[in-house]
């Protein structure tokens, strides 16, 4: 019986958005102050200097006001001049994407792409740097979410940092979920958000920026200003003595601190350690159950969403239809070229908890025996069991 077809799902292990964890939505119940009440403005700044906390940032970061996809357009805009020299690392549909954003505000865009089950290589970023001295700009996705891969950013950051070029850093599905911040992989931009594994809704983008790329983007005079694009205009928006350039996301920002909280509170390295625990379980089931991640090493493969290839014959969309009607639980399709190759289970937020891995499985599984795909439903199951028993 379908009890779940026409109902609101029971569990929601998607890529994004992800689940709100109830003290954050409890924060967004808050009263919506005046953004120029001085207890607003003392407690947006307190909000950045939670952040800036979070982040292990030696300045202060920025908050946009538009979810993280914001933030991105907004770094190509503001920091990409005509004359730069754009390298674009596309390890992804995401990765591919900035190439896009890259080309509209410089014509002088090299790339690199591998399969998009396939991870960057630093040596083969190291020989482009070498053979093209005149790039300017990379840009790369640290997690590419429609294939569940992580590139290694911090040895590339070390790279571009070495040859005297400005990066760009998509962190939007990875910061929070596992070690990485702005300044250890020495990005110049470095863009992420609360609506991933911070576990709040989606609406605001948070941005690390270097002292030089605020140098960089103050003297590109084709850098936006008086725009939503603008990040120039919120450089000091965090001081309580220093006016917002348009009203602020107030409720978003109530939410925010809540999730920063509980982040800071339970300290990352613990908050870490289970998004890694959830999806090592996860990818152990999808193993002994007879299926196989679409990343081609575990060493690429996230710790915030597995993306599990589609077995021959299935029908992505069924399998995402029947595990929604049949167990109450949603998952993520693939986007551009991986839509109908993979399903997408993330583990991001409150759901990054062993448990929702045993869930997921389950789902998963029923959904494709339910289509005709035989599968070791019990032996996934026993087998992230026992990877969750020997971390406890």
């Amino acid at each position: 019986m379908r009890y779940f077809e026409h109902a609101e799902p029971v569990i929601t292990l998607t890529a994004g958005p992800v689940n709100a964890y109830p003290d954050v939505l409890r924060g967004l119940g808050r009263t919506v102050l005046y953004d120029y009440d001085p207890a607003f403005q003392l407690f947006y700044e307190r909000v950045v200097d939670k952040a800036q906390k979070a982040m292990r940032l030696s300045n202060k970061p920025v908050i946009l006001h538009g979810e993280p996809v914001l933030g991105l357009e907004a770094a190509a805009a503001s920091l990409i001049t005509p004359d730069d020299v754009v390298l674009n690392l596309a390890s992804g549909v995401y990765g591919k994407g900035f190439g896009y954003w890259a080309k509209r505000y410089s014509p002088h865009l090299i790339e690199i792409e591998v399969p998009y089950n396939e991870a960057i290589d630093p040596q083969a970023v190291a020989a482009m740097l070498e053979a093209h001295p005149e790039i300017t700009v990379v840009s790369v996705c640290h997690h590419d979410t429609p294939s569940g891969t992580i590139n290694p950013i911090d040895a590339i950051g070390a790279l571009v940092s070495a040859h005297g070029a400005y990066l760009i850093v998509d962190a939007v599905s990875s910061f929070g979920g596992m070690r990485t911040h702005p300044e250890e992989c020495k990005a110049d931009i470095y863009v992420t958000g609360p609506n991933k594994c911070l576990g709040a809704p989606p609406g605001l983008t948070m941005m690390g920026v270097s002292e030089r790329a605020w140098a960089k983007m103050k003297a590109n005079p084709l850098a936006p200003s008086a725009s939503m694009l603008s990040i120039v205009d919120w450089e000091h928006a965090w001081s309580k003595d220093k006016p917002f350039p348009f009203t602020p996301s107030v409720a978003e920002m109530n939410g925010l601190d809540v999730a920063l909280d509980l982040y800071l509170n339970e300290g990352a390295e613990a908050v870490w350690a289970r998004h890694a625990l959830t999806a090592k379980a996860m990818r152990a089931g999808v193993a002994a159950m007879g299926l196989s991640i679409w990343a081609a090493s575990d060493n690429i493969a996230s710790p915030t969403t597995t993306a599990i290839r589609t077995p021959e014959g299935i029908d992505e969309t069924a399998v995402r239809q029947a595990a929604r009607a049949r167990y109450g639980v949603v998952f993520s399709s693939g986007r551009g070229e991986t839509l109908g190759k993979l399903t997408r289970i993330g583990h991001m937020g409150p759901t990054a908890q062993p448990i929702y891995a045993v869930a997921a499985l389950t789902a998963l599984g029923g959904a494709m025996n339910s289509l005709g795909q035989k599968l070791a439903v019990g032996k996934g199951v026993d087998a992230a069991l026992a990877v969750i028993d020997a971390d406890t």
